[in-house]
């Protein structure tokens, strides 16, 4: 096919022109063929009628004062149904993986795991007190497989930009960087990005394969804060939206940890503020391969509301959408559903505490209901943090699991027990099971992870936890279907559990405490810590050790080389 026909079939383009000449590089170019087609948001059908989730506002809104704000020129849209899948590509595009932020792995790991082994370790900056560099809470990295068409344009990869096999890794970092890791060895692969603010939150990248990386900021530090949009080819932003928007309830505090969601079939971004607005972004993109070129042109639409419940407004928690309903907590812990195609809230819930935690969704027998749980904050410090199963529909509580838990109390006065790591609900061989993972519960330095039963709330099993953990536990799939857990916590200790009976199967020690919820893809892992370090992880069995060392060769010396550092600079 020649190259014009390519760029028409992946991307649409109307246009065909002499492509320029690639510059010279060391490695020959591959041919020009794309083994994953980029989603290009191409005009699709509408979704059936019985595809759209209709539901009544219930009475539960009573004392909701609600307004949409518009820029000049956006309507409402009547097409907010976010497609299935997310992205038709490989790899983990933002916070837990998916709109119901049930994933955060891509793959599956092999059968009968024995190991979990460090394949090398990436530096940070040392970055500036009191945030340093490393990754924080929720701190998961992005990993994607670019499409040939969209790696070709990247002529910042150099020479990785011909290579099919390439993986790369994009990890926020407290020191205000944004990191581009090869997966399979953790090599820098371009330059990083500065937002000059420490990044708290989980980046997300264009599920469409197209080179924009969104990234939230946490702290304001050497610039405004808010949520910033790169052009990927070029290492430029292309897009800020302030998060001291004069619209805002809470607008002096402009900090984006939440993880947004970009619908491909609409081209919006959909995103939660500290600020106590939730935003939708209607892009305007315009991609150009053979140009090189990317623009955007965002209208934005905000929803801001008011309730007798919420006194402190803020949404830190990355919005849960199925369908074309979007569901959310804040800083009070009331949780709301949202009908996106209007902004209309249909019901809200007060969960009585702040909820930092992403609520998950799971449909049952056709059904879609919620997991969420909130924070010992307001409550504490000595107090119960709520666990809870909500009909999606309707807000209805189908089931409420407490635990006492016991804040920290002595200064700086900051609690942090409860609920701060994101459920995950099971699938497959434990689709009866959801799992939370619990900070400072019972105590004030431990914590637990439990299994209940989806239908009654009971507990399946619980493992204790010396130290606390506000990592969020991520489900992995073998090769033959059984389930395991990864659980990260303030230790620096990564186990890998049995997910049928939380028996321990391996750990691996890291240095630095852990905050950041790790990203798979297959057998390789990535997970930030507070230490100003990146890992990169392999879990390996019996069978792939012996076939090949974690990682292959490269990865060895890269680990090497990386632990030599740590010794020079006497760390080790």
């Amino acid at each position: 096919m020649r190259v014009c026909g390519l760029f028409l079939a992946v991307f649409g383009v109307t246009a065909c022109r002499t492509p320029t000449p690639p510059p010279v590089v060391t490695a020959p170019p591959a041919v020009v063929e794309a083994p994953l087609e980029v989603d290009a948001g191409l005009p699709q059908p509408p979704p059936p009628p019985d595809d759209w989730y209709e539901v009544a506002p219930s009475a539960s809104l009573a004392t909701l004062e609600r307004s949409v704000l518009h820029d000049a020129g956006v309507p409402e849209s009547d097409r907010q149904h976010f497609p299935e899948p997310y992205s038709t590509l490989e790899g983990v595009f933002t916070f837990r993986g998916n709109p119901q932020r049930t994933g955060g792995a891509f793959g599956t790991i092999p059968d009968s795991p024995t190991k979990l082994s460090v394949t090398w370790v990436a530096r940070t900056t040392d970055g500036a007190a009191p945030w340093f560099g490393g990754s924080g809470w929720t701190g998961q990295s992005a990993i994607v497989r670019w499409p040939a068409v969209v790696r070709h344009s990247m002529t910042n990869l150099g020479s990785r930009r011909f290579d099919d096999d390439f993986i790369e890794v994009l990890q926020g970092s407290l020191d205000g960087h944004v990191y581009f890791l090869d997966l399979l060895t953790g090599r820098q692969t371009r330059p990083p990005l500065d937002t000059r603010n420490p990044i708290k939150g989980s980046v997300s990248v264009d599920p469409r394969g197209y080179p924009l990386l969104f990234v939230g900021q946490g702290i304001p530090d050497h610039a405004p804060i808010g949520l910033r949009v790169y052009d990927l080819i070029t290492h430029r932003e292309v897009f800020f939206l302030p998060g001291h928007d004069p619209d805002a309830p809470r607008h002096e505090w402009g900090a984006f940890d939440s993880s947004g969601l970009l619908n491909r079939r609409t081209d919006t971004y959909v995103v939660g503020g500290e600020n106590g607005l939730v935003y939708l972004l209607h892009l305007n993109t315009r991609f150009d391969p053979i140009a090189l070129t990317l623009t955007l042109a965002p209208e934005v639409t905000r929803y801001r509301y008011r309730h007798p419940h919420t006194e402190t407004f803020g949404v830190e928690n990355s919005l849960s959408v199925t369908r074309n309903l979007a569901f959310f907590g804040d800083n009070s812990g009331l949780l709301q559903a949202l009908d996106l195609r209007t902004f209309t809230p249909l019901w809200a819930f007060d969960a009585g505490d702040d909820t930092d935690a992403s609520i998950t969704i799971d449909v049952e027998s056709g059904h879609p209901f919620l997991y969420t749980g909130c924070e010992v904050d307001r409550t504490g410090p000595k107090g119960q943090t709520h666990l809870r199963k909500l009909d999606a529909l309707t807000g209805a509580q189908q089931w409420d699991v407490t635990r006492p838990c016991l804040g920290a109390t002595g200064p700086p006065k900051k609690i942090d027990a409860g609920l701060f790591a994101t459920n995950v609900v099971g699938r497959g061989d434990v689709a009866d099971l959801v799992y939370f993972t619990l900070s400072r519960c019972p105590g004030p330095e431990n914590g637990m992870v439990l299994a209940l039963d989806k239908a009654t709330g009971h507990q399946a099993w619980k493992v204790d936890l010396p130290h606390f953990s506000w990592s969020s536990p991520t489900l992995l799939t073998s090769a033959s279907g059984k389930s395991y857990l990864l659980q990260g916590g303030i230790d620096g200790l990564v186990r890998l559990l049995d997910a049928r009976t939380g028996a321990e199967v391996t750990h691996v020690q890291l240095e630095g405490g852990i905050e950041s919820s790790p990203a798979v893809f297959n057998e390789h892992v990535v997970l930030g810590t507070r230490a100003d370090r990146i890992y990169g992880l392999t879990i390996r069995s019996k069978a792939s050790d012996a076939a090949s060392p974690p990682g292959g060769a490269k990865a060895q010396a890269h680990q090497t080389h990386a632990e030599a550092q740590g010794e020079q600079r006497g760390e080790r």
